[in-house]
Parts: structure tokens; C-alpha cells; sequence
């Protein structure tokens, strides 16, 4: 990988690395909006206050925003979900092999 695909990807990762970031975006993928209440039971055992905190850090970095009905994905945002879109697939396939393994 060179200098400036390093320079890109790790600011990323390390957004993404923070508990419950990704939880939080992949609860928005289907596009629609979400209140607070909403996304954090959608997301789960998280926190009112680790929400905001990833809300305010997912919103600085641009990929989601709130509108009049709640909170959604920005464009880029949903350019992201777009590739994190086979995830899901994978871990279908990857959860199966760990069954095997426990066989």
C-alpha cells in the first residue's frame, strides 16, 4: 500500500474501529431516517452517551446528517454502506465456518 493510501484508509479505519461506529451506519443503510430513541435501539446496548459521541464524530467526518425526521446517511455515507454491502454476505459464509469449526 503506498504512503497515500495509508494517509486515506487510516483516518477511516480508525473511525470506524470506534465502538459501535459501524453498528451505528449500518442501522441507517436502508436510507431511511431515524430519530435518537430509534437508532439507539436499533444499534443496541449502546449508550445514550457513546451515541452522541459517534453521532457528532460520524457527522464531522460527513457521513451522516440530521434532517427534519431524524438521522441519515449523507451521500457519501451511502457510498460507504454500498461497499461495506457484501459484509453482510461474508459473514453469512464466515459464521458457517465457524459452526463447522465447533463440530
Amino acid at each position: 500500500m503506498s504512503n497515500k493510501e495509508n494517509a486515506a484508509i487510516g483516518p477511516l479505519l480508525s473511525l470506524l474501529e470506534s465502538r459501535y461506529a459501524i453498528r451505528v451506519m449500518w442501522a441507517l443503510k436502508d436510507g431511511h431516517p431515524q430519530t435518537f430513541r430509534l437508532l439507539q435501539d436499533s444499534v443496541g446496548t449502546i449508550t445514550p452517551n457513546t451515541l452522541n459521541t459517534r453521532i457528532k464524530e460520524l457527522r464531522e467526518a460527513g457521513l451522516l446528517t440530521h434532517g427534519s425526521d431524524g438521522y441519515i446517511v449523507t451521500t457519501l455515507g451511502a457510498d460507504l454502506l454500498k461497499r461495506m454491502g457484501d459484509l453482510s454476505a461474508f459473514a453469512t459464509k464466515w459464521a458457517a465456518s465457524q459452526a463447522k469449526k465447533s463440530v
